[in-house]
């Protein structure tokens, strides 16, 4: 009885031995065999912005380490809605990405309930950040105030006539005025434009007296001397213009917005592909070419592993929900 029992056993552990084995070789062969065709990255806004470059940039290398094409796509259209519905249906392979920035979490709550068409959390996996393009706050240069301090003191004095410039409702750009006229209490008017290059045209030309620019569109009018820079409205301060002070520390303390960049993919898609494609933007990313590259249009690098942007996406989902209830910021 014992020794049938022992056999049975014997069996059942060589059965489970051979299926792990299996499985791993199969794992294994997944994530070595990936990709072996080509792989399209979605971009979905015009190309020429941040996230189409950064999606060209390192797609250009990935294709190199893979031997197969990376196909940048452009699907813009609803603020990104579009092209993010698209890969939210494309099938779970890792054939299938899509860039994806801020927007990516603010957009659901600027849109009645299910109107955007995806779930940022339910229909996606992280894949990883890739990197940052700084928002700084400009002004036109004849703006009586030389620092973020006197800023605040002049807004308030003039009770509700300076204005800010925008690239539309619900952008990085509205959004971060929206929140700095929370921290500080001061009475900004918004006046909205269709894209940054208006809203920029115009700070420029003292239409309007101030803005949250995005680096690759205003650090140009900066070095030009077109505009002139109070503060850099993330947590850190700038490599190229470390002489420009953060918001934060000019102040108004906690203030932190920038628009970060990361790669998703279908939910669904195997965790060992996720994997082997973070490892590899990863490695694009440490090239000395690709990090040129993106500095010239003021794009930082910076990489994170997939469990990194999930926690970075749920932190932004619920600070950005907050601001937009609080402005009832509506693009409907």
């Amino acid at each position: 009885m014992n020794c049938t029992l022992n056999k049975l056993v014997q069996r059942f552990a060589l059965v489970v031995a051979a299926y792990a084995s299996a499985h791993s070789l199969h794992a294994y062969a997944q994530t070595t065999a990936f990709p072996e065709k080509p792989v399209r990255i979605v971009v979905p806004f015009t190309p020429g912005g941040s996230n189409d470059v950064i999606a060209r940039v390192v797609g250009q290398k990935l294709a190199q380490y893979w031997g197969q094409a990376v196909v940048v796509d452009n699907r813009p259209g609803a603020g990104g809605n579009i092209g993010s519905k698209e890969v939210a249906k494309s099938a779970p392979d890792g054939y299938t990405l899509l860039v994806v920035a801020n927007s990516f979490v603010i957009n659901p709550h600027l849109y009645t309930p299910g109107k955007a068409g995806y779930d940022a959390f339910k229909e996606f996996a992280p894949v990883g950040k890739m990197g940052i393009a700084p928002i700084i706050l400009v002004g036109n240069p004849s703006v009586k105030a030389t620092n973020v301090k006197e800023l605040i003191a002049l807004a308030k004095s003039r009770g509700g006539k300076m204005t800010y410039a925008s690239a539309g409702v619900g952008t990085p750009h509205h959004l971060s005025a929206e929140l700095f006229k929370n921290m500080t209490g001061t009475d900004l008017v918004h006046i909205p434009y269709r894209g940054a290059v208006p809203a920029v045209t115009d700070v420029v030309g003292g239409q309007v007296d101030v803005m949250f620019g995005v680096s690759n569109t205003v650090l140009p009018q900066v070095r030009a001397g077109g505009l002139k820079a109070f503060g850099v409205a993330g947590s850190k301060r700038l490599a190229a213009f470390p002489q420009i002070p953060t918001v934060a520390e000019s102040g108004v303390p906690g203030f932190d917005s920038e628009v970060w960049l990361g790669l998703v993919a279908p939910v669904g898609t195997p965790a060992n592909i996720i994997q082997k494609i973070n490892a590899d933007v990863r490695r694009a990313l440490s090239d000395d070419g690709v990090k040129k590259s993106l500095s010239t249009i003021d794009i930082e690098v910076s990489p994170s592993s997939p469990s990194e942007l999930a926690t970075l996406m749920k932190a932004d989902d619920i600070k950005w929900a907050k601001v937009v209830k609080d402005t009832g910021a509506t693009v409907d």
